[in-house]
């Protein structure tokens, strides 16, 4: 899509921590409904996200997206340092800054969660009453069932990189990093065949991909689920589901929406990094967009 509707960079703070981010919102006066657009393992902004700021703006739909804590645009040392838990107080430091802004409506604000952000999405609306709505897509929601397509090789492969790492961090030196992603046999967190060419593809010509962490970062991604607070997520949740997931069984991400008691789910023939390009993106993005103005009181 174009990009027609102005993008500004706004900061917040989260933890002492500056966050990079950018609003855009939709024509005519406010206050305008909105959404946090929030990104999955090691992305950033630039990685995909224009296209949505700029179809749900053109919608109505005000978005906030942003960089998490250490890395992109945003402060924060050390640098590729991934916790979920951090991430999920920047979704909701980025929550509350929209919330705050006098041309945004804070009682017609909610969530949008790709991949691994879809995680940090359930899980912080499970825990805020006052997310009206929330879209998810493609999302990892269960870390021991994305450990099983890595395999014990893989396992196996990290563990000493994952102790070394665990081991310069307690004593205060320089973190041990491994890939993000990678080829099958490599010695990266994610390692499913097209998993490297599917994360490059959302990397814009010109643009920059960090694809390193900290190892033992990779702890914390493995042993994280969204399945037992499902139940506690009273929003209107829509569950995009990519039928040929290959980062995890497409059976859990099911599960999240018949958990959540007003879930539902939609279903697309797509893998994991299809959902982010035509044709499925155009598909995805008409339900969500119509599922959104449904709950935000679009035009009501």
């Amino acid at each position: 899509m174009p990009l027609t509707i102005p993008t500004h960079r706004v900061d917040f703070h989260t933890g002492g921590v500056r966050c990079a981010g950018w609003l855009t919102l939709p024509a005519g006066p406010g206050p305008h409904p909105a959404i946090v657009l929030v990104h999955g393992f090691g992305a950033t902004h630039e990685m995909m996200l224009p296209q949505y700021e700029q179809h749900f703006a053109a919608a109505g739909i005000a978005t906030l997206a942003f960089d998490y804590r250490n890395t992109g645009e945003s402060d924060g040392q050390p640098r590729q340092h991934i916790s979920l838990r951090r991430q999920r107080a920047d979704v909701e430091a980025a929550l509350n800054f929209l919330k705050a802004r006098p041309d945004i409506d804070a009682g017609r604000v909610g969530l949008w969660g790709t991949s691994l952000g879809g995680m940090n999405v359930l899980r912080v609306a499970a825990t805020r009453h006052d997310v009206s709505v929330a879209v998810v897509q493609c999302p990892m929601v269960h870390g021991p069932a994305a450990v099983r397509t890595i395999g014990a090789a893989q396992a196996l492969r990290l563990a000493p990189l994952i102790a070394e790492d665990a081991l310069r961090a307690s004593v205060r030196r320089g973190r041990r990093y491994v890939p993000i992603v990678g080829p099958p046999g490599s010695t990266a967190v994610v390692t499913a065949e097209g998993a490297a060419e599917g994360w490059n593809s959302t990397v814009p010509p010109g643009g920059h991909f960090d694809n390193r962490v900290a190892a033992a970062d990779a702890v914390g991604l493995v042993v994280t689920s969204a399945l037992r607070c499902a139940h506690n997520v009273g929003a209107p949740l829509l569950v995009c589901v990519c039928d040929r997931e290959n980062l995890m069984d497409p059976k859990y991400v099911e599960l999240v929406a018949r958990r959540a008691p007003r879930g539902e789910a939609r279903h697309y023939d797509s893998d994991h990094f299809e959902i982010y390009h035509p044709p499925v993106v155009e598909q995805a993005l008409t339900d969500q967009t119509a599922f959104l103005r449904e709950h935000l009181n679009v035009g009501a």
